[in-house]
């Protein structure tokens, strides 16, 4: 059993990414189990990676909403064999990812709309924080016994800011990135608007809206042709097949804003979100998504009802 630190005891490796490590852990100050990312050491550039993900750490740890799988700590590891490595302390989240749901086939209906409802309102939350996901994907979303909790803001960055990876390397999962992602450009809240689009058509489909296999040809089609549309879903309501379909729009003006989109889904099957407050302003609801519209103009009461719906749940 390895000890980060002489306060986290790593007890059973849960998760291996590209570029990381994810372990359950004891943390033996607070007595409670958590969640350690640990951010693997590459051959070269050892100061670069510590500042980005110390300061992604920052970021993600100002969202406290009951979709967001909290930080808790971060710090820079010692006594880990070989060279330092830096990690970030999270919530424990327990139960099952989306994706090891989605691998028996496409969901109900109503049970996508309603964890599409939640994801949404976890973004409405970081993109009200000024955050971008960057990575959203059915890996990174785990249904719990209380509800979604949206993974892995490990690579969230301040929407518009420029990526601090080299030229030529994007972030991401290929099939979840928005057109302008795959281009280069600044990563802002409608690339995650995008991603949830992907993520409600494959809870619906159990497929990508693209006939792809490889990622090079999912890349290639994706450059060539439109999404695919959603087939016929007995009972779907209208108002999520257009929204699935604008969230996928090439244009990101075009796509609804995570606010739109989480008071949507929830209404189509009468959940509760919990979104925030705020309501953007006109200059930012034009600079953002025509969608914003509709949000400034009718759910502010509805807003509230769902955030005292939530205090008064318990949940």
């Amino acid at each position: 059993m390895r000890n980060l630190d002489g306060r986290y005891e790593l007890e059973e490796r849960i998760g291996v990414g590209g570029m990381s490590e994810v372990w359950r852990a004891h943390d033996q100050v607070l007595d409670r189990s958590v969640a350690v990312k640990l951010i693997l050491p590459g051959p070269d550039d050892q100061d670069g990676p510590v500042d980005r993900i110390r300061a992604e750490a920052r970021s993600a740890a100002r969202l406290v909403h009951p979709n967001v799988a909290s930080v808790h700590d971060f710090g820079t590891s010692s006594t880990w064999p070989g060279r330092p490595v830096p990690y970030i302390v999270m919530e424990l989240a327990e139960g099952e990812t989306l994706a090891a749901h989605l691998r028996a086939g496409p969901l109900d209906w109503r049970i996508s709309v309603r964890v599409c409802a939640e994801v949404a309102a976890a973004l409405a939350a970081a993109h009200a924080e000024g955050i971008v996901h960057r990575d959203v994907k059915p890996a990174n979303v785990m249904l719990t016994p209380a509800g979604v909790k949206v993974l892995d803001f490990g690579i969230a960055i301040p929407a518009g800011a420029p990526d601090p990876l080299p030229t030529g390397v994007v972030l991401g999962t290929p099939a979840y990135l928005a057109p302008e992602q795959l281009d280069g450009e600044p990563a802002t809240p409608a690339a995650d608007m995008y991603a949830l689009g992907v993520l409600l058509y494959y809870c619906l489909t159990a497929r990508l809206p693209y006939d792809a296999v490889t990622a090079s040809e999912l890349l290639g089609v994706r450059r060539r042709q439109p999404p695919e549309p959603l087939p016929e879903i007995d009972g779907l309501p209208p108002e999520v097949v257009e929204l699935c379909h604008s969230c996928l729009a090439d244009e990101p003006g075009q796509r609804p804003t995570s606010l739109v989109a989480a008071l949507l889904l929830a209404e189509a099957v009468d959940a509760r979100v919990y979104v925030p407050m705020t309501i953007p302003t006109a200059r930012q609801a034009a600079a953002t998504s025509p969608w914003t519209e509709r949000a400034a103009a009718e759910p502010t009461e509805a807003v509230a009802v769902f955030d005292e719906s939530y205090r008064g749940a318990g949940r």
